[in-house]
């Protein structure tokens, strides 16, 4: 699966930096086929001890990680929605990709040697909630000119009474109460059936991308407000993050550093509703990305199409245990394995082998 993730923030929050941070433990694209990647696009790997255990039981030569695109967009301000800054090149990236990673300043001005000097905010003073405000509130403004456009193309079907027009009319007319709210609406939505989720994916609203907040701050460890606390979040010193870039792991290990950037893979991995499996063998140990609650020809289609056309069953055993038997063969000849159909819904870190 492409999952792609934009990276969004006001000026001077540290957006770019953690773009840096993040894509320099890019992995080698000729692993993946017909990926061209733009000058702002990194491949981002998602850690996974799993994937370097099961390559050491198996003597792999080849390790391919699950990965997400990190796409750095272009900075937003204050009237994005009506063009101001680059504004409509935002609002454009914006919509292509499956989740928003909102980049929040929360450390000072002046923070010591972590950060170097002092670094001016856009609007001269830190205040997180105001400006994820200023910036939920732009997405927002764009979404209610979408809707609006959306309901005078839906209302002469609705008032005719044609059953589909006059459900998206009334999910309109829900959304839009939610923008004059100034709420994101992924609540309501939550409250919705699956056909009328089906109809706002169709929207292609830029409010009901899933969100996760990465707050910079200069200390980890310090408590936020209970307001940031709330939200989907990841702490990370980004200052740090860049500059451990230029350091060895034993002058890391030295000063007692850690890096916490595999930590918003993960979690931006998790927000998109995304789990693992992995098939291993001399050749190749490699992790496939899938939806939670995939069967087992759904899986298969990770791999190639036919492996879900053509399913007869899967082979499949859990990490864990293929570990403890110590080899697929071991697994199969003592009956580890397990012989899974078409209605088979596979579990994250399932081990597995089709037969078509």
């Amino acid at each position: 699966m492409a999952l792609q993730v934009g990276i969004v923030g006001l000026p001077n929050v540290g957006k770019s930096t953690l773009f840096k941070a993040l894509t320099r433990k890019a992995v080698d694209i000729n692993n993946y086929p017909f990926c061209t990647i733009e000058p702002n696009v990194g491949i981002v790997e998602v850690p996974d001890e799993r994937l370097g255990k099961l390559a050491k039981m198996s003597g792999t030569k080849r390790i391919i990680p699950a990965v997400i695109e990190f796409v750095d967009i272009a900075g937003l301000v204050k009237g994005a929605s009506e063009g101001e800054g680059l504004g409509n090149k935002f609002l454009q990236n914006i919509r292509e990709v499956d989740a928003i990673v909102e980049v929040v300043r929360v450390f000072p001005a002046q923070s010591g040697s972590a950060l170097g000097g002092e670094i001016i905010h856009v609007y001269q003073t830190i205040d997180p909630e105001r400006d994820i405000d200023v910036i939920n509130m732009e997405l927002i403004l764009a979404d209610m000119e979408t809707v609006a456009k959306r309901k005078l193309k839906t209302g002469k079907d609705a008032r005719a009474g044609k059953k589909e027009a006059v459900m998206e009319m009334s999910i309109l007319e829900k959304l839009e109460k939610e923008f004059e709210a100034s709420r994101l609406p992924h609540t309501m939505i939550e409250t919705l059936s699956p056909e009328e989720k089906k109809i706002v994916k169709n929207f292609q609203l830029l409010t009901t991308k899933p969100f996760l907040y990465v707050y910079n701050v200069s200390d980890v460890d310090r408590p936020l407000s209970p307001e940031l606390e709330n939200r989907p979040h990841v702490k990370l010193d980004i200052k740090i993050e860049e500059e451990l870039i230029e350091m060895s792991p034993e002058e890391i290990e030295e000063m007692g550093l850690v890096s916490h950037i595999g930590d918003l893979a993960k979690s931006a991995y998790a927000l998109l509703g995304l789990m693992t499996y992995f098939t291993t063998g001399v050749e190749e140990t490699r992790a496939w990305t899938i939806p939670i609650g995939s069967t087992a020809p759904q899986a298969g289609s990770a791999i190639h199409d036919d492996f879900e056309e053509k399913f007869i069953r899967a082979e499949v055993i859990h990490w864990t245990k293929l570990l403890e038997v110590g080899s697929w063969s071991n697994a199969r000849d003592t009956g580890a394995l397990r012989l899974e159909g078409k209605s088979y819904i596979v579990q994250d870190g399932d081990v597995m082998v089709f037969k078509i």
